[in-house]
C-alpha cells in the first residue's frame, strides 16, 4: 500500500469516528522510522482505544499490516504504528502537555559557516 493511501485511510477513519483536532506532520526529512505522524484528540480513554482499533481494522481491510499498538484502556495516549504512518491518539490534557506538534515542527539544525580570521 502506498504511503499516501495509508495516510488517507487513517485521516478518513479518524474523522468518521469523531476524532478531534486531527493534525498530520510530515517527518520524512526529520526521522528515518516513519514518514508521517498523525495526532488526534479523543474524548476519553475508550474513545482513544476505539479510534486506533478502527484505524487498524480499516488498514487490514485494505491489505495493510499494523505493526503494533501501545496503550490500552486507562491510557491517556495510545500509539498505533502502521510503519510509514504513526498515529498518536491522546486526551486533550496529554496532548497539551507533550506538545508533539511543536516538538516535530522544529527545523533540523543547520551547519553554521564560520569565518576564518
Amino acid at each position: 500500500m502506498q504511503t499516501e493511501d495509508l495516510l488517507k485511510i487513517v485521516q478518513t477513519v479518524l474523522d468518521d469516528r469523531k476524532g478531534q483536532y486531527i493534525t498530520t506532520i510530515d517527518v520524512k526529512e526529520k526521522t528515518s522510522f516513519t514518514d508521517y505522524m498523525v495526532l488526534v484528540t479523543g474524548t476519553s480513554d475508550r474513545h482513544l482505544k476505539s479510534l486506533c482499533e478502527h484505524v487498524a481494522v480499516a488498514v487490514k481491510e485494505q491489505g495493510g499490516i499494523p505493526l503494533g499498538m501501545e496503550g490500552d484502556l486507562g491510557s491517556d495516549w495510545i500509539l498505533l504504528d502502521l510503519g510509514d504512518v504513526i498515529v498518536h491518539a491522546m486526551t486533550a490534557q496529554t496532548r497539551e502537555f507533550y506538545q508533539l506538534e511543536k516538538l516535530w515542527s522544529v527545523d533540523a539544525p543547520r551547519e553554521k559557516a564560520f569565518a576564518r580570521n
